[in-house]
């Protein structure tokens, strides 16, 4: 190959990691700096830029890649910017041409999307999903995001930003409020944040002595970790907490379902690590809320990427499309 590699970039709300890769999703070389602590895109830019052109020096130059391809929060695939990415003081409130900023540093064509997205693309190039044409990506995190790809594309809606799947309404009646600003989205419930708050609320209301209020005498500090802890001690206030989450999570999927009927819904994160806690829970609410033409035909798996070079690799894919 002419040009053998590719870049992957992930811009994430605490770290930027990024990393060289070769067309068998091998990552030759990587590096990371900090994202949140920069007041301007110029600011965080003028650190980026030279790290990336470090690595691509290094792997032979520029001619050697056939693109930089980037996930960032509130990416928009059509137009290479990040538009009002909260997390990021930098990016919150404003419109960032970031491909250009970034094609520009390096001398190397540039795709942007959204961080989910971009975990979609890398399972469907390198991943569980190779060679499907139609699944969902749920990645399961500090946010609940989701790349939806039918017949082999992923839709990006007639703005970039189709497919917020964590941000479908599951509880309309006193709903918790999202970090979106609205209340009772499925994110709210089952991201790592809503598992906690699940915890907090399940603490507070019950009678039942749990092994959470051992392992954290503080209510405000229990984490979706240490529910996974106590529930793999047979605590069953933990255990409810994933029965709770894992129904939500089911019921949400016979809706997804029955939009665009794909073969597999792909689980990524830590908590869905949590096995069948939270698995169980999930397949026997999909089974129970799907219509019946579409009933035992989805699979629930879970992604093969390995979770620390994931987000590099989603990215690094989307570089593999740039002609």
């Amino acid at each position: 190959m002419d040009r053998p590699y590719v870049m992957g970039v992930d811009v994430g709300g605490t770290n930027t990691v990024f990393g060289v890769v070769d067309a068998r999703g091998v990552i030759l070389e990587s590096g990371k700096i900090k994202t949140g602590s920069y007041e301007t895109a110029e600011a965080y830019l003028a650190v980026l830029a030279p790290e990336l052109n470090k690595l691509i020096e290094r792997a032979g130059g520029k001619e050697k890649f056939n693109g930089i391809g980037i996930g960032a929060p509130n990416g928009n695939y059509y137009k290479g910017t990040i538009e009002d990415a909260p997390n990021m003081v930098w990016a919150k409130g404003k419109v960032i041409p970031f491909a250009k900023m970034i094609s520009y540093a390096t001398g190397i064509p540039v795709a942007l999307t959204n961080d989910a997205n971009a975990a979609a693309i890398g399972e469907m190039t390198y991943g569980i999903a190779k060679g499907m044409k139609d699944f969902i990506m749920i990645t399961l995190g500090t946010g609940v995001g989701s790349g939806i790809v039918v017949n082999g594309q992923l839709v990006y809606g007639h703005d970039g930003f189709a497919g917020e799947l964590g941000h479908v309404v599951v509880r309309k009646e006193n709903g918790r409020l999202c970090g979106c600003g609205r209340r009772g989205c499925l994110e709210a419930y089952t991201s790592a944040t809503g598992v906690a708050r699940t915890a907090k609320e399940f603490v507070e209301q019950g009678k039942v002595k749990t092994l959470l209020t051992e392992l954290v005498p503080d209510v405000e500090k229990i984490t979706s970790k240490d529910v996974y802890d106590a529930a793999v001690k047979g605590d069953s206030v933990a255990i409810d907490i994933f029965k709770y989450t894992g129904r939500l999570l089911g019921e949400a999927f016979a809706d997804f379902i029955a939009f665009s009927s794909p073969e597999a819904i792909v689980l990524f994160g830590g908590l869905a690590r949590s096995g069948e806690f939270i698995m169980q829970p999930i397949k026997e609410a999909m089974t129970e809320y799907s219509l019946g033409i579409f009933k035992g035909k989805t699979k629930i798996l879970l992604s093969e990427l390995p979770e620390s070079d994931a987000a590099v690799l989603g990215a690094s894919a989307l570089a593999w499309e740039i002609k």
